[in-house]
């Protein structure tokens, strides 16, 4: 399949030719205008303001015009083109449409004349997001163009022009749904001044070490006014740029002025690009809602430009898209720098560092996560029509449009990011119907998923809240887990009693303890361990045996101590320090940075949604002293400490655990002294490091980072924090040739190595500045719950390993944590006759392999996605290839699909790259 100068759409194997890419010129300056709108799925207003148009005293844009302008003027002129990205606004048009526009539409897509481009829901964030979200995102929105409008809906381009840094992961994914290129906006300023000095604005990405080249390979172009049109060139109805006046009768005519600026533009471009081929935006944010302006004017220039050709001028323009530009590119059969590391931290100036919206929101963020983790197992559950109305269709458009990348980024409007959290409040209700009636997908057959009784959802366990627990003599517990192994789980309860019974599926008891509860919401928590099986649930029963007053946790003078068979680990009864014991011995701190005000000698940029500007390298303890408690049960050994009334902390190791969890609680934020804040969470070790420290990317493959070092140019630090800072997605390490401590996250978050054998995560920040990045107020969160400023809770799970063990610890950690158990509740006793317990597999999976998707495609077919989650050189034995997967079923046939499914892999045909000799550098795993 050529695309896009000749576009295919093959119907039972007869094809149909369409031209669909405007000519060039050989020998010429060959000026690619692309058309186009950046419409974000909420930002300044809310997806649906956007969309209607409504709330213009905040930002002028309605997405339903754009597209309604747009269409009419495409009909005027067949020689014009549009790109469109964002199906969550698309596909909301499509339905609102007669069938005559339709059919209208469809002409126009297959001529050319409109394209859609990326075709996810949204434009994701690439720091904040998890690699299974990403996919789905895509998936939904790449399913509608397929189904809509066949092959020639289907992108072939993707453009990332507004992220704030840019994912190795989103490549490698990008590539193996069977895009042949990527192009984004944005980029380091001394990564891109270097690149412009050596023409390596365009290159080949590898984006995998793991996969053979060219899987992951990916051709990335990177814009040249970011998304925007040249100076001087931007005709829309908010643009105050003179249009093109070419009646010399009339008064200001300025046609040759206009050429003559064109011309000085497109030759200079040229001079930092390596072909005769260069690409203009002609569009930006929420722009073409009154398309005839931009279309007069472009057809102006395209016009008195190329008229000069006639005096010998050698500079042609036309319109075009991102994939006619491509394809013209591939046909120049040259070779092109290799890159193997990311684009990550992004900084547009010296002290500029985008790197603080990897904490921001941190609450958004953990709701994103576990409702990620919701949709996983509703998914697995059969729904109505892929497109209908169908309960999980609102949680998973819900979900698609928090991946935008100012949703779960934390870069929105504090009305925006309300009306986020609303949309997947919505999408739990759905789902809860759902679950209540619908069935699981078994091999040969389908059983009954909640025993058609009535179940309760306990939303609030996090913060020790579940009426039905703390009211119920008996009840039972139902533990559903959608992995493919089986996991072990720590169940913490709120009850009103001191004794409880709890035994198993079999009936067998299972140790339980009932201690003090931690948090002020409930008096009592009781703690066991569930197992359950792979794709499947288990049953506990839990009964009451003794009302009384809980037992009061021990407040000791002598130094703490945790231990099991796996970890020791010892606390300092005045400082609360923690210290973990093995042949590497790791100080746990918890200190914070001041914000920069902006008042700074070297910079007015303050910290804020976007930027990370502490105004000291130096972080400030916010204690000396901690108030200590500890408490020792069969089950579960922890320490609470309190260092401040804003900060706390329980850390706890559970009786079988190689992992140490720490419970964090950080806010309300104090801003009396007027600072913004921004607290983190240090680990010092004795680990050599060497400077080097390791983050995930998007929650699948690991990259190696090195402090003040960039693999591709000599980096010159401005910023000694804020410029180390990497997101973290699911995990982090630093290692040496004897240990590795690993830290897996329970939602992304930013961090990094300051100091040799230390790691750093940035857990909550509380701002007072804006950042003068768009959004117009302070990172300053509160609500009616939290009028004093936002209280944040999460988890983080320390192991200290030694090598080579360690490679094989961290990524069952971070799978579990990302895809959690659902717990379910009924009170009293069950049905006679219900089935306690089921598995929806024979066995296990190895665990190497994970399994990614399993949903219902249509009435007759799931879809299924399997990977193999290690990388190459991660681990000695997990890393192999999995060559027998079933142990109890014979494959007949396989018929593979690309990664998004709208696409069978045989049938996927990408260009082939040739990269430069000598270039591409090791950034990864090792």
């Amino acid at each position: 399949m050529t695309l896009p100068t000749e576009q295919y759409s093959c119907i039972h194997r007869v094809c149909v030719c369409v031209q669909s890419c405007h000519a060039t010129k050989p020998g010429m300056l060959n000026v690619h205008l692309v058309p186009h709108t950046h419409d974000d799925v909420g930002w300044l207003k809310t997806v649906d303001q956007y969309y209607y148009g409504d709330r213009n005293d905040i930002q002028h844009a309605g997405v339903q015009y754009i597209l309604d302008s747009v269409v009419d003027q495409l009909l005027k002129n067949q020689d014009r083109r549009f790109i469109y990205v964002e199906m969550a606004f698309f596909y909301r048009w499509w339905k609102s449409q007669s069938s005559s526009v339709q059919q209208t539409v469809k002409q126009l897509v297959n001529e050319g004349r409109l394209e859609f481009v990326n075709g996810g829901w949204c434009m994701s964030d690439e720091a904040a997001t998890h690699y299974s979200a990403v996919i789905d995102q895509m998936t939904i929105g790449l399913r509608f163009l397929n189904e809509t409008f066949g092959a020639f809906g289907r992108p072939r381009v993707t453009w990332h022009i507004d992220p704030f840094g840019h994912a190795r992961e989103h490549a490698s994914m990008f590539a193996q749904m069977g895009f042949d290129g990527f192009f984004f906006g944005r980029l380091d300023y001394q990564d891109r001044a270097r690149r412009m000095r050596n023409k390596e604005q365009e290159l080949l990405w590898r984006a995998s070490d793991s996969l053979t080249p060219p899987m992951a390979d990916l051709f990335t172009g990177i814009l040249p006014n970011g998304y925007n049109p040249p100076e001087g060139f931007c005709w829309d109805q908010l643009c105050s740029d003179p249009p093109i006046r070419d009646d010399p009768d009339l008064e200001d005519y300025n046609v040759d002025d206009v050429v003559g600026c064109f011309l000085v533009i497109a030759n200079s471009q040229s001079t930092v690009y390596k072909t005769n081929h260069i690409i203009m935006t002609m569009g930006s944010d929420f722009q073409y809602e009154n398309a005839n302006l931009w279309y007069k004017n472009l057809d102006k220039l395209i016009h008195y430009v190329n008229a000069r050709q006639a005096n010998g001028n050698k500079v042609n323009v036309l319109y075009s898209t991102p994939s006619c530009y491509l394809q013209e590119l591939h046909r120049a059969n040259l070779t092109w720098p290799l890159k193997t590391d990311d684009f990550f931290p992004y900084a547009d100036d010296a002290h500029d560092f985008w790197t603080g919206y990897f904490t921001s929101r941190p609450a958004l963020k953990r709701y994103e996560r576990i409702s990620n983790s919701n949709l996983y197992l509703v998914v697995q559950l059969p729904g109505k029509g892929p497109f209908g109305e169908g309960e999980s269709q609102t949680m998973k458009k819900a979900m698609a449009v928090a991946q935008h990348h100012d949703a779960v980024s934390g870069t929105e409007k504090q009305h925006v990011a309300n009306d986020y959290a609303r949309k997947l409040a919505n999408g739990w209700q759905h789902c809860r119907v759902l679950q209540a009636s619908q069935y699981i997908v078994l091999p040969n057959r389908i059983q009954t998923f909640l025993h058609r009784f009535l179940r309760i959802y306990c939303e609030n366990l996090n913060v020790s809240v579940c009426p039905l627990t703390e009211s119920s003599k008996k009840f039972s517990v139902n533990v559903y887990n959608p992995l493919a192994r089986p996991v072990t789980w720590p169940v913490r309860l709120p009850v009103n009693g001191t004794a409880y019974s709890v035994s198993d599926a079999s009936g067998k008891a299972v140790d339980c303890q009932v201690s003090m509860c931690a948090s002020s919401f409930a008096v009592n928590e009781l703690v066991f361990q569930v197992q359950a099986p792979p794709l499947g649930y288990t049953t506990y029963t839990v009964a009451l045996i003794q009302d009384g007053p809980p037992p009061a946790p021990a407040q000791q003078r002598a130094p703490p101590v945790i231990q099991n068979k796996f970890l020791q680990v010892t606390f300092d009864p005045e400082t609360g320090l923690i210290s973990i014991e093995l042949p590497n011995d790791v100080l746990l701190k918890r200190p914070r940075y001041n914000a920069s005000a902006g008042n700074n000698v070297e910079s007015r940029q303050p910290s804020g949604a976007y930027i990370f500007r502490p105004n000291s390298s130096t972080p400030f303890i916010i204690s000396r002293t901690a108030k200590t408690e500890i408490i020792k049960t069969s089950v579960v050994q922890e320490v609470r400490q309190w260092f401040a009334p804003w900060v706390s902390q329980v850390v706890r190791l559970y009786a079988d655990s190689r992992a140490l969890e720490l419970e964090w609680t950080v806010g309300p934020v104090p801003i009396d002294d007027s600072l913004g804040k921004e607290v983190i969470t240090r680990l010092d070790t004795s680990i050599k490091t060497s400077e080097y420290f390791y983050t995930d990317s998007n929650g699948r493959e690991v990259l190696q980072r090195k402090k003040d070092f960039w693999p591709t140019w000599n980096l010159k630090q401005s910023e000694p924090i804020a410029g180390n800072y990497y997101p973290i997605n699911s995990r982090a390490y630093i290692k040496d040739d004897v240990d590795q401590l690993t830290v897996v996250t329970d939602r992304s978050q930013g961090g990094g190595s300051i100091q040799n054998g230390s790691l750093e995560i940035m857990l909550h920040h509380r701002l007072l500045h804006y950042d003068f990045r768009g959004v117009g107020e302070p990172l300053n969160e509160i609500s009616g719950i939290f009028p004093d400023g936002l209280v944040v809770r999460g988890r983080l799970l320390l192991t200290l390993d030694p090598l080579p063990t360690a490679a094989d610890m961290h990524r069952p950690l971070a799978e579990g944590m990302v895809l959690q158990p659902l717990l379910t509740f009924t009170a009293g006793d069950l049905k006679p006759n219900t089935q306690l317990e089921f598995s929806g597999l024979l066995a296990a999976l190895p665990p190497a392999v994970h399994l990614l998707t399993l949903s219902q495609w249509d009435e007759d077919s799931v879809l299924l996605r399997l990977e193999h989650q290690y990388q190459s050189s991660e681990s000695k034995v997990s890393s192999q290839a999995v060559t027998k997967l079933f142990s109890t079923l014979e494959v007949l046939g396989v018929a593979e699909l690309n990664l998004s499914a709208n696409q069978w892999k045989d049938e996927m045909k990408r260009f082939d790259w040739t990269p430069e000799k000598g270039t591409g550098h090791q950034c990864c795993v090792s």
